[in-house]
């Protein structure tokens, strides 16, 4: 197979930027640049597999990602003993306080949504049949909330300045990487039994919808992982820099480079995520140039062209839908799991469109929808752009005003504006690569 140049140009290209700008501005900078976009990276891997592969329009990337984080606070976080305790046997709290109440409310709920497609199945059509369903649901409700309410509110208020939740199983965060994968992949697989059927435009809809109703839930049921109070202190799999300053390797190391000990503790922590972050991106990437240039993903392509004549040839193509939509949505998951244990703490009210959702789209058409390095590329270039163009627009606008009087509104709308020059870089990016490279930077073979 030929070498073809221009791609491996452009990485290099890539490449040159982030070193140059460790050099003239700060190498924690690059390190924590190069981290951010290895993450992007693995978010439009997934977004790549269902719409470069099979055409779905995702728009609830934000949900999924939110979903990989919270795995890291129930596999990694320590268990608040306290709040297990309560409604245990032996406890001073009635059975259905604490633990035992929030899972048999949970069950009930799930046994009244059961409850109600079955009704919705096996009566014929008609307002008997309306009422029936509206009648297990409130009743469903009621019964769940009975048990529900007051259980949660018993875990809440175990000491809730710093607890009120369950916590996790305290085991090592890297398992929260797989689990976090896992758990995208379970509400992709609802949500796509759901939503799948629906047109492209009405699918969008649909998985924005959903992935805010995922994110209202993580804000404000506390319980599960302290709502819009957030859960801090998250064990991370890389040595903290704080930690790594007081080795004498470390300090010598400092001392060799001329560089002050936080400084190199700092750079020597985003590296050791850097490598871990590489590594699981490689084995993504890898597994997905086989899945693309497989028959199963020459199946997707055919799938994703032509569905009519992909169903004439005997495809279930709802069933592929489905399969593309968990394995993607389940990348996303593994890459929100890899990030929470990077930042080490979850915080619910960061999870924006903006962020999660519409900058990952931006990565994926301008790197090449439907090329896996094209997606990589393009996490690279929109998130390098993203950290830089504010600083760079405020140095803009300052130069700009300079001459002006310090008191000119104009002069204070300009620098007050600068703040909004990310949103208007990502604009002209996305509506340049459309008219002058529509296929991407690296266009589907």
């Amino acid at each position: 197979m030929s070498v073809n140049w221009r791609n491996i140009g452009l990485f290099a290209a890539m490449g040159v930027v982030l070193l140059l700008t460790g050099a003239f501005q700060s190498w924690q900078l690059a390190l924590t640049i190069l981290n951010m976009s290895l993450i992007s990276a693995i978010m439009a891997l997934g977004v790549n597999m269902q719409w470069g592969y099979a055409g779905l329009f995702n728009v609830g990337i934000m949900g999924f990602t939110a979903v990989g984080g919270l795995a890291a606070v129930l596999i990694a976080m320590p268990p608040v003993g306290d709040a297990w305790a309560a409604g245990m046997i032996g406890s001073d709290q009635p059975w259905r306080f604490g633990i035992a109440g929030t899972l048999l409310g949970l069950m009930l709920g799930v046994a009244t949504i059961l409850a109600a497609v079955a009704v919705y199945k096996r009566m014929t059509p008609g307002r008997l049949r309306g009422a029936a369903i509206i009648g297990v649901i409130v009743a469903g409700w009621a019964v769940s909330r009975f048990f529900f309410a007051p259980a949660t509110s018993a875990i809440q208020a175990v000491n809730p300045a710093s607890e009120g939740y369950l916590g996790g199983l305290g085991l090592p965060v890297i398992l929260a990487w797989p689990v976090g994968a896992v758990f995208a992949a379970g509400a992709a697989w609802v949500v796509g039994r759901i939503s799948l059927g629906l047109r492209s435009d009405y699918l969008a809809i649909a998985t924005l919808g959903i992935s805010e109703i995922i994110i209202a839930i993580l804000k404000h049921e506390r319980w599960l992982a302290r709502g819009v109070n957030n859960v801090t202190g998250i064990p991370r799999p890389v040595t903290r820099p704080v930690d790594l300053q007081p080795q004498p390797w470390v300090q010598e190391l400092a001392a060799r480079l001329g560089w002050t000990v936080p400084e190199t503790a700092a750079i020597l922590s985003a590296l050791g995520y850097a490598l871990l972050f590489t590594i699981v991106l490689a084995i993504l990437i890898w597994l997905a140039e086989k899945a693309l240039n497989s028959p199963w993903g020459r199946m997707m392509r055919a799938i994703r062209d032509n569905e009519v004549a992909a169903r004439a040839m005997g495809k279930d193509v709802t069933r592929r839908h489905l399969n593309i939509f968990v394995l993607g949505s389940a990348v996303c998951g593994l890459a929100g799991a890899m990030m929470v244990s990077m930042d080490g703490q979850l915080t619910p009210g960061s999870y924006e469109p903006l962020r999660f959702t519409f900058l990952i789209w931006v990565m994926v058409i301008v790197g090449g929808s439907g090329n896996n390095w094209g997606a990589v590329l393009g996490a690279f270039v929109i998130w390098f752009l993203w950290v830089q163009v504010e600083p760079a627009g405020r140095w803009l606008m300052e130069t700009v005003t300079a001459n002006m009087d310090v008191g000119s509104e104009l002069r204070r709308h300009l620098l007050d504006s600068a703040a909004y020059m990310r949103l208007l870089t990502m604009g002209v990016a996305l509506l340049l690569v459309l008219r002058f490279s529509p296929r991407g930077l690296i266009p589907e073979r």
